[in-house]
């Protein structure tokens, strides 16, 4: 672990510059780096990593093993699942029509990001969305919808794509119908049937 970073009670791991608010919830070996802000009403697993300038609200659910790249604010309202890869600068919303002279702080909308999803450098993830288990949403994109499991999501706004398996190969199938392949890296087989893909082993 780098010198610079100090250990807290519970295993886990802060830089000096980082602010951490009382009453948040950190999972062990997790580490919160330069400047980062976490709100006390946080909820954050075990192995995650907040990297410099990353802000979490107080009503945010991040699970276990979830990668969160430089100056990205995780706003309330939204969950991350296990393993979840948010990329640098992507953005998070969670008022649908907002206005500086309009309070709307009773119309947040739920962001649910599934296990295993990718979320591309400067992607933006506009709220009220369920991104699927390891969906992978390109950089640059606009989401608005929501996304299907093991989908590739490309463009503004963004588009299905594709299909990617869990450790992030493009899947060679249509996008409706059926069909079968194996992952030679892995030996997992996805099988697309009608609209959605099926990862078995």
């Amino acid at each position: 672990m780098p010198s610079d970073l100090i250990e807290m009670p519970g295993g886990w791991f802060r830089h000096p510059s980082s602010i951490v608010d009382e009453g948040a919830s950190i999972g062990a070996g997790t580490r919160v780096w330069h400047f980062a802000h976490v709100c006390g009403g946080a909820t954050i697993g075990e192995g995650c990593s907040l990297g410099q300038g990353v802000f979490v609200g107080n009503r945010v659910s991040i699970g276990s093993n979830v990668k969160i790249q430089n100056h990205v604010s995780v706003y309330d309202n939204v969950t991350l699942e296990d393993d979840v890869f948010c990329g640098p600068s992507m953005v998070f919303t969670n008022v649908y029509n907002p206005r500086s002279a309009v309070v709307r702080k009773d119309e947040y909308r739920d962001t649910i990001v599934r296990h295993g999803s990718t979320l591309g450098a400067n992607c933006t993830i506009v709220c009220g969305v369920e991104l699927g288990e390891h969906c992978f949403v390109g950089a640059g994109a606009l989401i608005n919808r929501n996304a299907p499991s093991f989908g590739l999501l490309l463009g503004v706004p963004a588009r299905h794509a594709g299909w990617m398996t869990r450790t992030g190969e493009r899947v060679p199938l249509p996008l409706r119908g059926e069909g079968e392949w194996t992952c030679p890296r892995t030996g997992s087989i996805y099988r697309l049937v009608g609209d959605r893909i099926v990862a078995t082993g």
